[in-house]
């Protein structure tokens, strides 16, 4: 039972990447959308579902909390790293009398960051389909509760999928093979269960550590880059709206 129902979040994951992928001409109010999507995710279901599986308190403070920061400061880190050589290849293209064009000297995209974000919400949607396929080893009531959130909320998964691998600069091959992946991963995380079980207090601590990584994600690139071109009030709007939806998901769900 648990397999065919992550069938249907196999479905619900490739319509949010169509999705993401029909509505190009509104760029700044799809990455609105992904970045309301994205906070939603983290502070009203990733954070408290890490906090209550996580376990004991580490010097005092939450052991998910630590993790959080941890996640958000370590994305913090990479792409700061990747910017700082970004630039100097940007500097190095300016100096090359060869190099011509409206792109001569402007730092260049990061394909890695967006294939990693994308990969990490691969693992996430994996992660889902072991608690999909925990809930139905409880019971038939839990497993439609939990299958009621999985199955709505990818297609939050397969949106901001395909949105983080295309807006580092990946083709479009690439963002429909991380979309694909996305989608297959419930899947197989849901056909897992049949022959291991998750240490609760590991699946917390990557939901903590995972989320920080994603609210970095969506606070310092997704959101920023919405407004840049098109600071209007339609983008705000669809980021409250995205963050409403999951509201919503996370209400038919408890």
């Amino acid at each position: 039972m648990a397999v065919f129902v992550a069938l249907g979040a196999f479905l619900m994951t490739l319509f949010g990447g169509w999705t993401a992928q029909r509505v190009t001409d509104r760029r700044h109010l799809v990455l609105g959308l992904a970045g309301g999507l994205m906070l939603g995710v983290v502070g009203l279901e990733l954070l408290p579902e890490a906090m209550e599986a996580a376990g004991e308190d580490f010097l005092g403070v939450h052991r998910a909390l630590l993790l959080f920061v941890g996640g958000f400061l370590f994305a913090h880190v990479v792409e700061r790293l990747l910017a700082v050589r970004r630039a100097a290849h940007g500097a190095a293209d300016a100096d090359d009398p060869h190099h011509h064009g409206r792109d001569a000297g402007r730092p260049e995209r990061a394909p890695e960051v967006g294939l990693t974000a994308a990969s990490a919400m691969v693992l996430h949607s994996l992660m889902d389909g072991i608690a999909l396929g925990a809930a139905f080893q409880v019971g038939g009531g839990m497993g439609a509760t939990v299958a009621l959130a999985v199955i709505t909320h990818d297609f939050a998964d397969g949106f901001n999928t395909y949105t983080l691998t295309s807006l580092y600069g990946n083709d479009r091959r690439r963002a429909f093979a991380m979309l694909f992946a996305d989608a297959f991963a419930p899947v197989v995380g849901a056909a897992s269960t049949l022959l291991f079980t998750l240490p609760e207090e590991l699946l917390g601590s990557y939901l903590g550590f995972f989320g920080g990584a994603l609210l970095y994600l969506a606070a310092a690139e997704i959101l920023p880059e919405a407004h840049h071109e098109h600071p209007a009030l339609s983008t705000l709007l669809c980021t409250v709206g995205g963050v409403g939806f999951i509201w919503l998901v996370v209400a038919l769900a408890g």
